[in-house]
Formats: structure tokens, C-alpha cells, sequence
């Protein structure tokens, strides 16, 4: 929090440097889609529960600050909600349940295996400075393209985990060792379980980020109004989980933001 904070302090000085020597500045907002995922490390770094998750669907929004350096080159600073994490489907390993670790002993397994539907859905709020170059096209300078990159640092806000599904539940993820019903009783059949179910995880996970961030984008200037498109990506540079027993992971997203800057 207090690097967020820092981070924010520095960024409204600089800006603030450059608006008192009467460089040109704006201010704006944007939002759109997110298409975050988790990576996993290698090594001993992965384990059967942080590898094969793939991307979902989320979304971001923010306001931030632009000061013109020069023709070519501004900063931008900006505070935006971004929606992260991952999710996996299908035939996956789990934690042990608590309610069945008691049955299968002390020296039980680590994992199990299950059919179900995961997701890892991690909010973040986020503060991006980004140095971009850009030039504008056309005669009446109308259109310009450009391209940002930068340091962010993030500070999460919520993290749960989303399951859902029943499912018969196995030793190996070749579904040759079914978990007995009742360990004493074979004829009980498969250990089947429900797991539609919201935890929140935010004990196991980071209360701070930080990465880099970047974006290309095209607009279009009215006077003082502006409405641009963009398409770029973030990726965290520090595992999120506080932990090793669910692994590591590092958090990232594409996006793609439509926005409004008004010069002032």
C-alpha cells in the first residue's frame, strides 16, 4: 500500500512539474475488456494446482492524467480497477477436502482429482505510469497513433475462488485409482462430491503486485475532446500466491479499452 501510495505521490508531482511550465495536459477516463490469465513458473514452482489455467473474461476501467512533453513523447499516470486471474475446466486436481482428509489418513495425499469448473477471480486496483511516444497523421492532425509502456503497481481489493460441478473424486489424474465412498466398506462405490461453492482466498494471495504494463492505440482529436481505442497488456512480475502450497503463479491480461480525454 504504501509503494501504491508513492507510486501516486510521484506521479501527481511530475505531472503537476510539467503543468506549471505550461505544457499542454489532459484528463480522461477508459474502459473495456479484460482477458486475464495466471501463469505458472517452472520448476519446482508448479505443482498439479497452479498449472493448465486459461484465460477468462473480465474488465477494467480507470481515469487518469496526460502532460505533453513534446510533440512526440508524453506520461501519463492513471488509477483503474482491473479484473485478474484465471480459470480451469474439466478434469483437474484439488486440495484434499477437509471433510474426507480425516479417511484417508495422515499419510493421505496431497491432492485429489475431480471433473469441475474453477475460477480464480482476483480485483485489483492498479496505478500504471506509462512514458508514450506518438505522432499524429494526416494534414489537419486529426488522428494520432501511439504506444506506452511503464511500471505498475497493484494492490488487491478481493480474491475469491469459484467452483462448481459433481464429481466422482480420484487418486491420479488418470482416473485408474477411484476414492472409495467408504474406505472400509468397498462396495459403497466412488467418493462422489458437490462443489458448488465461493471462498474467498484472499489470506493466500498478495496484497501486492507489480509489473509492467503497455498499450498501442489510435485517436481522434475534436478541439479539446478526444475518443481513442487501444489494445495492450499487463503482466505482474511478483508471484501472488503468499504461500507454496498452491504453487506460483504470476497474474496478466490483454485488454481492450475504448476512452475519452478532454485537454485542458
Amino acid at each position: 500500500m504504501k509503494k501504491i501510495i508513492f507510486s501516486i505521490a510521484v506521479a501527481i508531482v511530475l505531472l503537476y512539474a510539467h503543468k506549471t511550465t505550461a505544457q499542454p495536459w489532459s484528463i480522461g477516463a477508459r474502459g473495456g475488456l479484460a482477458i486475464p490469465n495466471l501463469s505458472a513458473g517452472s520448476g519446482s514452482e508448479v505443482n498439479p494446482l497452479n498449472k493448465g489455467y486459461s484465460s477468462r473474461v473480465g474488465a477494467g476501467f480507470g481515469v487518469f492524467v496526460e502532460v505533453q512533453t513534446s510533440k512526440l513523447f508524453s506520461l501519463q499516470a492513471m488509477v483503474e480497477y482491473s479484473q485478474q486471474g484465471g480459470q480451469k475446466n474439466g478434469f483437474q486436481a484439488i486440495p484434499v477436502p477437509k471433510q474426507i482428509a480425516p479417511l484417508l489418513g495422515a499419510q493421505g495425499p496431497r491432492y485429489l482429482y475431480a471433473d469441475l469448473d474453477s475460477k480464480a477471480k482476483l480485483n485489483y486496483l492498479m496505478v500504471p505510469i506509462l512514458a508514450k511516444f506518438g505522432w499524429d497523421l494526416g494534414a489537419q492532425k486529426k488522428w494520432r497513433i501511439y504506444a506506452g509502456a511503464g511500471p505498475f503497481a497493484g494492490l488487491l481489493l478481493s480474491a475469491k475462488q469459484v467452483t462448481s460441478g459433481n464429481s466422482q473424486v480420484y487418486f491420479d489424474e488418470d482416473k485408474t485409482k477411484p476414492v472409495p465412498a467408504n474406505p472400509t466398506n468397498p462396495s459403497a462405490g466412488i467418493l462422489t462430491l458437490p462443489f458448488d461453492n465461493t471462498q474467498n482466498i484472499e489470506d493466500r494471495i498478495r496484497s501486492f503486485n507489480f509489473g509492467l504494463s503497455g498499450n498501442i492505440g489510435l485517436t481522434f482529436k475534436m478541439k479539446r475532446n478526444a475518443i481513442f481505442i487501444e489494445g495492450g497488456a499487463n503482466y505482474g512480475l511478483i508471484n501472488i500466491q503468499k504461500g507454496t502450497a498452491n504453487g506460483k503463479n504470476k497474474s496478466g491480461a490483454a485488454t481492450i479499452m475504448l476512452g475519452y480525454a478532454y485537454s485542458l
